[in-house]
């Protein structure tokens, strides 16, 4: 019997060989500042699928030029990027790695030229850019561009698509309080608050049937922001519209003094898991495939979401599989070395 980290993992007709994620990790590595895959995104996503990572999610890739965290990011706003993103598809699929994109907008936290957005204008910080406050034209025109973003996810043979809700972009600016000061339909009651990305989630379905992730940032870190039991009633609603799992992160939205330790994010995607009765990702500070075992073991997620410790080690799925004592196979091409 295989330890649970490497157990395959059902979402509706696709399943994931194990339970290991490729968490979205900005590389801003697009040098002609047009959102293109290039040949180091090919080397760098292509090596963790070889190093028999179960889902790869690729970067937040954004859904229109002014929602760009920097003019170095990927985009999905045009057809033309989409004969590269289909060759990264492709090379992923090549060693039996599911992927996935996350379709983002920065909103204030875009550092990209020209005017940015947001719900309210209000910067992030003192030495932020202050935003325009959307128009209800602006918010439709967004919307928009998240389901064209989608259909082009479908087109270029994405598995998985994850909607980025957290770290103080777009979506997580309008849920919370301490950046959405609106007194339309758009904000005030948490209802209202949570009507982007509903009807994000919404527009996506229109397009996409496969599974939908979500990430959140379960906690603003504020006393008069969001915390985790606010999101698991936003995790209802979402499971509701048909979302899948959601991917539970935190802060961001505003600076914060956050107390960081190892797996200090699990606790949130456990409640959120048992509360809403939804699946989650758990992220933050996994670096071992004990630890990793542990959450699973203890039913606290569904999903491990590993970030810098797949920087620092492209083969993290055989590293770990060493410490749990898991036979893991390896690509053809290393027999003699794995």
């Amino acid at each position: 019997m295989k330890t649970k980290l490497f157990q395959p993992y059902q979402i509706k007709d696709v399943t994931i060989k194990n339970r290991i994620v490729m968490s979205p990790m900005c590389m801003y590595s697009s040098t002609g500042k047009q959102g293109f895959v290039e040949d180091f995104h090919m080397t760098h996503y292509i090596s963790r699928a070889v190093g028999q990572v179960g889902l790869i999610m690729i970067e937040a890739t954004a859904v229109t030029p002014q929602g760009r965290i920097s003019s170095q990011d990927l985009g999905i706003w045009s057809d033309d990027h989409l004969p590269q993103l289909k060759k990264l598809v492709s090379g992923i699929k090549e060693y039996g790695s599911t992927t996935a994109i996350q379709l983002a907008h920065a909103g204030r936290k875009a550092t990209v030229d020209g005017e940015i957005f947001a719900p309210s204008a209000i910067p992030f910080d003192g030495h932020s850019k202050t935003p325009a406050a959307m128009t209800k034209e602006d918010i439709a025109s967004t919307i928009q561009a998240f389901q064209d973003g989608a259909k082009r996810a479908k087109e270029a043979g994405f598995d998985i698509i994850e909607i980025h809700g957290a770290h103080g972009y777009l979506i997580n600016e309008f849920l919370s309080p301490l950046s959405n000061k609106r007194e339309d339909e758009y904000g005030g009651t948490p209802e209202n608050r949570y009507r982007l990305l509903s009807e994000v989630i919404d527009s996506v379905k229109e397009v996409w049937d496969g599974p939908l992730f979500v990430r959140i940032s379960a906690s603003d870190y504020h006393n008069e922001g969001l915390d985790v039991s606010d999101y698991v009633e936003f995790a209802k609603k979402m499971k509701e519209q048909g979302v899948d799992l959601i991917d539970v992160s935190s802060g961001a939205v505003v600076t914060a003094k956050i107390n960081v330790f190892p797996g200090y994010q699990v606790r949130f995607a456990e409640k959120i898991k048992e509360e809403a009765k939804i699946a989650t990702g758990a992220v933050g500070l996994i670096t071992t495939g004990l630890q990793a075992e542990e959450i699973l073991q203890n039913n606290r997620a569904d999903l491990i979401f590993i970030a810098r410790e797949l920087l620092r080690d492209p083969y993290f799925p055989r590293t770990a599989a060493a410490q749990l004592k898991e036979t893991l196979d390896s690509p053809k091409q290393y027999d003699r070395g794995w």
